[in-house]
């Protein structure tokens, strides 16, 4: 699959997640809401049923004593009819949920009455007052009816709220765990798929450091993969590139030593007079010629040494080494150029032991003492320090010379480009040492740059303390 399929089944997966969970949050919502509607419908009816067995019971009341008095069959029939309601009450509380003891000795005193309704009229009056005494009783069973209703009402309503909460408590804890989840699908599937382009980046620091020996071979998406092949391509193409302008520049280099050796041995013969003596005007002439050739001869072991230095910062043999001892045998093997000059050279600070190429890296350190020698006037000081950072390690080599003008800083390190200032009746170098030095410190994972925060000059070499 490719990246963007990858990504999209990531989305998908992130979203039906969520999606899922959201919609399961709505069906439990709707469930709870529709048991609630239920529950309030219930309470209702009980509450109905309950005032209703009330004014059933009084309407018995009134029409069973009325007719008692009045010997009234039409009022006695109401009273049935009254019996009738109440006793449909009961069974709609009963069918609601309402059950026990109440019940049943409502409806035994209620026969009771029933049964004191019809009788001989010599009797009416004992039996309307022992009717008036039953009701007594059978609105206390009401009122206890009533109380078991409002109970059970109140215990329905707390177990919906005891519900709801659980409910919104789990529904809470999935919601929660759903974004966890995502969050940690999100950061899983970010941290897979940028691994790639990690690999992909490694690779081109590889190439820009041109260390080119290593394959590229990054597996993941199929697009990534196929960049990976890309970048490979590239690699065996700069190497056959690089080995392309090896052999050119040995070749250009053998085919110039020729002409000029014998160029150089024509020289000497005219000037030890061996054609016959000379005027003064061929005299200088072949002195021209001597310094030409002497120039030429110099560009071209300059040439041939940055090739060199170019292919052997490849090859590095690291060792664990300790830096303040490398520097110091750097100064104390350019002693007698510093001393004929008058200089003073300080080594500073502290440093771990680093893993690099002490030959290297004691090569790139000389380089860049020897400018500072070069350049500094006579009786100044040149300081090399040694500083730890989070970074690394960094190395500073300042003398206080003429420092390097503004229109060279940005080209210092190209091959054989040489600046403006140059020191008083010294002789003009090739401008290839600043070029060796960064060949050296880039094959190391570090850098070199020249720093424009004080007067002189100011180079600092930064080296990463793992590589």
């Amino acid at each position: 699959m490719s990246f963007r399929q990858l990504l999209l089944v990531a989305f998908m997966l992130i979203a039906a997640l969520l999606g899922g969970t959201a919609l399961r949050s709505v069906v439990i919502l709707e469930r709870l809401m529709a048991q609630s509607s239920k529950e309030a419908a219930r309470a209702l009816e009980l509450n109905g049923a309950a005032q209703a067995l009330a004014a059933r019971s009084a309407g018995m009341e009134r029409s069973a004593r009325q007719s008692l008095v009045l010997n009234d069959a039409v009022l006695r029939r109401r009273f049935a009819e009254e019996f009738r309601g109440a006793e449909a009450s009961l069974q709609q509380m009963a069918a609601a949920g309402l059950a026990g003891r109440e019940v049943t000795v409502w409806r035994k005193q209620a026969g009771d009455i029933a049964g004191l309704v019809d009788g001989p009229l010599e009797t009416a009056l004992e039996r309307e007052r022992r009717v008036a005494a039953e009701f007594r009783e059978l609105d206390g069973v009401n009122g206890r009816i009533m109380a078991q209703v409002q109970g059970l009402i109140e215990g329905r309503d707390k177990s919906l709220r005891e519900q709801l909460d659980r409910a919104r408590a789990r529904l809470m804890q999935q919601v929660v765990g759903a974004i966890a989840l995502a969050v940690v699908l999100a950061v899983g599937f970010g941290i897979w798929l940028a691994r790639p382009f990690k690999r992909l980046e490694r690779a081109i620091v590889q190439l820009g450091e041109n260390r080119l020996a290593e394959p590229i071979n990054i597996p993941g998406p199929s697009d990534v993969r196929g960049v990976s092949q890309q970048l490979d391509w590239l690699r065996l193409r700069l190497t056959e590139l690089d080995a392309d302008k090896a052999r050119f520049l040995r070749h250009v280099s053998h085919e110039l030593k020729t002409p000029l050796a014998a160029l150089r041995e024509g020289v000497a013969l005219l000037q030890d007079g061996v054609a016959g003596a000379l005027s003064a005007d061929q005299e200088e002439v072949v002195g021209i010629l001597h310094q030409n050739t002497l120039a030429l001869q110099a560009q071209i072991e300059a040439l041939l040494q940055f090739n060199a230095a170019a292919f052997e910062a490849r090859q590095l043999r690291r060792r664990k080494s300790d830096l303040l001892a490398l520097l110091r045998d750097q100064v104390e093997a350019q002693r007698l150029q510093w001393r004929s000059r008058g200089l003073q050279v300080v080594v500073e600070g502290a440093a771990p032991a680093l893993p690099v190429d002490a030959d290297k890296l004691g090569a790139a350190v000389a380089n860049l003492l020897s400018n500072a020698i070069r350049f500094s006037p006579a009786g100044s000081t040149v300081r090399l320090q040694l500083a730890t950072s989070d970074a690394g390690v960094t190395i500073d080599i300042r003398d206080q010379g003429p420092g390097v003008s503004g229109a060279d800083g940005g080209r210092v390190f190209e091959p054989f480009y040489r600046g403006e200032r140059q020191p008083e009746g010294a002789v003009r170098g090739t401008g290839i040492g600043l070029s060796i030095v960064q060949e050296y410190v880039s094959a190391h994972g570090g850098r070199v740059r020249l720093v424009s925060d004080s007067d002189g000059g100011h180079f600092r070499i930064e080296l990463p303390h793992a590589s």
